[in-house]
């Protein structure tokens, strides 16, 4: 089933729903259709375009510090299913999950020590840090702002979501 992007009443992403549920949300005026695709919903009595993104009409506080967990699914999210050291988009069963500073070194499982890399360039790292390595990271790894990034299924996250995620 198709997926449709949330945007707080401020237009940050919150989350991703499912199309029901975004149905749902729009009847009942809870929510705003921002974009929508060409096709069609039809039931008895109503037509409505499908959405791709929907905005709450109301205000939706965050606590502003969701934590996050660090696993393989969240991690190749926000890199967004690219090796971080040779800049190669694979699919997800090519990638791997890369410790910077090597847990038999003592690096931990924290979002600013862990990378997506493709079997090759992990391969190449081995037990030893980039520098060592003599590979480049191509960005600083963070933790993740919002929480709907995490949630974005693929590589190619919908290009209509791409205007409203930072």
């Amino acid at each position: 089933m198709a997926s449709v992007l949330v945007l707080n009443a401020t237009y940050e992403p919150i989350t991703v729903v499912s199309m029901r549920r975004a149905v749902i949300l729009l009847l009942k005026e809870k929510a705003e259709l921002i974009e929508a695709a060409e096709a069609q919903l039809r039931a008895e009595h109503i037509t409505m375009p499908m959405p791709l993104v929907i905005r709450l009409v109301y205000y939706v506080r965050i606590p502003y510090r969701v934590s996050l967990p660090v696993t393989r699914r969240t991690v190749l999210a926000r890199d967004h299913y690219t090796c971080q050291y040779c800049g190669k988009q694979a699919s997800r069963k090519d990638l791997t999950v890369d410790h910077i500073q090597p847990r038999s070194r003592g690096g931990r499982a924290v979002w600013e020590n862990v990378v997506t890399a493709c079997r090759r360039c992990n391969g190449r790292k081995g037990g030893r840090t980039p520098a060592e390595a003599g590979m480049r990271l191509r960005s600083a790894p963070s933790r993740p702002r919002y929480v709907a990034l995490a949630l974005f299924e693929g590589a190619g996250a919908r290009q209509v979501w791409d205007k409203y995620i930072p």
